[in-house]
């Protein structure tokens, strides 16, 4: 027995290894062999649990936790991961009473206030869920991503793009749903709208800029000699990639590989992804940079209230003005060709308003 111990114990701490690497299949494999060694232990448990969760295998890590707290009601990390299993599922009271719970148990929990923040947040209790940032930050917790969180409610400064691990991880989880979410649910129509202003001429290469599942790709593929994909979440690019619509698919940042790539394009595309990144002064560059004169960007942006050049919105999307559409291009060198307002999906039943633009490089 004490041997059978030893040796989960050992998978247990390369468990641990690996999740704070980021491997998180590995650290699901070595907490599950350390569970099968000695079974029921509590922090094995927990940490399985919270390995599945960032598999995306939610259910199962329910499973684990609840049966961790049927031994330890008053474990704090247990609760957490509990917390944030139920969220993702949907279940968003009772994800909060779980955080409210470990909250009790730990006051000074700053990732614990973090969860508490988004999960108020997803109830629409926008003015609680900053004042859990706030608490965050002062328990420790002043991340980056918390404090774009709390950007998004309490205004202020406008951060200039969002945090690369809440994109990845956003996109990366809704990899599997993100075609029948999109268009069924949220009636989303931009790519066949940038397409459709593009006309029926023939292109060289082109580029598909957060190419995402491939929305834009089965599009584009008619029209083009060659078409490439960028998108920042592993999995996304996998999607697309498997696709066949295009010829090569980089997992990297939208900007990072407009300045360091060696291809130029006669058309560079990026459909519903400037909501994502922000300020995008370094995309039009870049842009700029692939595209010969005559080249083509075509885009579109959730247009910005009056008064505004660049927004981060409750949503967690960024919003954008015309003006600043307008501005950029001709810092970046190009000529707006046409723009058209039309919504760009929905959100709750309401139609959000959408600038699309077709820019020639000059």
């Amino acid at each position: 027995m004490t041997g059978n111990f030893e040796q989960a114990r050992d998978f247990f701490l390369k468990g641990v290894a690996h999740y704070r690497a980021g491997d998180f299949a590995q650290a699901e494999r070595e907490f599950a062999a350390a569970l099968d060694l000695v079974p029921g232990r509590v922090s094995t448990l927990t940490n399985l649990g919270a390995a599945r969760l960032k598999l995306g295998r939610i259910e199962e890590a329910v499973a684990l936790l609840d049966e961790a707290l049927a031994q330890e009601p008053d474990n704090v990390e247990a609760l957490r991961q509990r917390a944030a299993a139920l969220a993702e599922l949907g279940r968003h009271a009772a994800a909060l009473a779980a955080i409210d719970r470990a909250l009790a148990l730990q006051p000074a929990n700053g990732p614990a206030w973090t969860l508490r923040g988004s999960i108020l947040r997803a109830l629409g209790r926008l003015p609680e869920a900053a004042d859990a940032y706030r608490s965050a930050a002062r328990h420790g917790d002043d991340s980056e991503l918390s404090r774009f969180f709390l950007a998004s409610l309490a205004g202020g400064d406008t951060p200039p793009a969002a945090p690369r691990e809440y994109v990845q991880s956003l996109f990366d989880g809704y990899a599997h749903e993100f075609d029948q979410h999109l268009v069924d649910v949220l009636h989303y129509r931009a790519p066949e709208i940038l397409v459709r202003g593009l006309g029926a001429q023939p292109v060289g290469a082109a580029l598909d800029l957060g190419c995402g599942t491939g929305l834009c790709g089965r599009l584009l593929r008619p029209l083009c000699r060659r078409l490439d994909g960028v998108d920042l979440s592993a999995r996304m690019a996998q999607r697309s990639a498997a696709t066949g619509w295009y010829d090569e698919v980089v997992q990297a940042d939208a900007a990072d590989y407009l300045h360091g790539t060696d291809r130029r394009y006669a058309l560079v595309v990026a459909a519903d992804v400037f909501i994502y990144v922000g300020a995008l002064e370094r995309v039009f560059a870049g842009a700029a940079r692939v595209l010969a004169r005559g080249g083509r960007l075509c885009c579109c942006v959730e247009l910005a209230p009056p008064g505004a050049d660049l927004v981060l919105q409750p949503s967690l999307r960024y919003a954008h003005s015309a003006g600043y559409i307008h501005k950029l291009a001709q810092q970046a060198g190009f000529e707006i060709s046409a723009t058209a307002e039309h919504p760009i999906r929905e959100d709750q039943g309401l139609p959000i308003p959408g600038l699309f633009a077709w820019l020639i490089r000059t």
